[in-house]
């Protein structure tokens, strides 16, 4: 495993990020421990979860389940870079969501209990809070930096912009600000191209991209239905929009003799400011095959190619200007 800074920061994570959105409502408790613990003897170190995953309100269901695998000790926790995120309702009264300090803190202290840990690596805020300024959102979070309840704060679903306010605000108060933001991003939906990546390369913030496969339609789901599997209503859905792209793709895969999966994965790799795609494996096999993307070199003719089935975006303004 060759390990990757994070953004400027000096802090190394693997170039895959264990994602565990499917620990509780998809994936037992059971196999999410040993799918954890198999990523461990993979080299992977980054883990992403969030305070509203398992999706019942309030419960925080999935960083339950880290807690508990924390707690068996053999050096878990110390060989985690942990990631968790705030903004979610986790309650029905006010202030129980989104980015008001008073909810970072309490959200804060309520992760940390459920994980069984004393601090988060990497808090990140989920979504922008439009109603919170970036002064208050940089105010609470130094004070959990100072506390040493967190270490880094990242973003996630900011807009170009964001991030620009964002870290001229911690500018303004020699804050570091943000060292990582995790859009939306994959060969299907590269609207990030645009401004928030390079808006991210140019400040050193690290790019965490979330669902690099496009929901399944880049993980072979052609070849999944001739085979008599069934794929879920939205994926279907969606295919038929984007069937064509999909088709030419997984025959270019074919053409690699390489799973697409790994393909979207190893194109987002070469992507500018992409530490480490968000990995959502429901099984130890589906783990151990993604570790062939870390293999994959796509030459530039490759990168070409699938830039020719699936045309992406220039910088702004050049996309939609001279």
């Amino acid at each position: 495993m060759e390990y990757v800074n994070l953004g400027r920061t000096g802090l190394k994570v693997s170039p895959l990020c264990l994602g565990t959105m499917n620990f509780g409502p998809h994936t037992t408790e059971e196999d999410a421990f040993a799918i954890m613990d198999r990523a461990h003897e993979l080299g992977v170190n980054f883990f992403d979860t969030a305070d509203v995953y398992g999706w019942k309100l309030g419960e925080g269901i999935t960083e339950n389940i880290l807690g508990r695998w924390f707690a068996q000790g053999g050096g878990r926790r110390e060989k985690t870079v942990l990631a968790t995120k705030v903004y979610g309702d986790t309650g029905t009264w006010p202030n129980e969501g989104r980015l008001s300090a008073l909810h970072i803190r309490r959200a804060c202290d309520a992760s940390l209990k459920r994980m069984g840990t004393d601090h988060i690596d990497l808090y990140q805020a989920h979504h922008i809070d439009r109603d919170t300024p970036f002064e208050e959102f940089w105010e609470a979070m130094d004070l959990l930096r100072q506390q040493g309840k967190i270490l880094y704060v990242g973003s996630s679903n900011f807009a170009g912009w964001h991030l620009a306010k964002a870290q001229e605000a911690a500018r303004r108060r020699n804050s570091l600000g943000l060292v990582s933001e995790q859009p939306l991003y994959n060969l299907l939906n590269r609207t990030v191209e645009l401004e928030v990546l390079p808006a991210a390369q140019d400040y050193g913030i690290g790019v965490i991209p979330w669902s690099p496969v496009a929901g399944g339609l880049l993980g072979g789901v052609l070849r999944k239905i001739d085979k008599g599997r069934s794929a879920a209503d939205h994926v279907v859905k969606e295919l038929d929009k984007q069937r064509d792209k999909v088709e030419r793709y997984e025959a270019f895969c074919d053409e690699l003799g390489e799973e697409p999966a790994n393909v979207a994965l190893a194109w987002l790799l070469k992507q500018p400011a992409v530490v480490a795609p968000i990995i959502g494996p429901r099984t130890i096999e589906q783990l151990d095959g993604l570790m062939r993307t870390l293999e994959i070199d796509l030459d530039d003719k490759a990168l070409a190619r699938l830039d020719e089935i699936s045309p992406g975006h220039r910088s702004a303004p050049e996309d939609y200007s001279w």
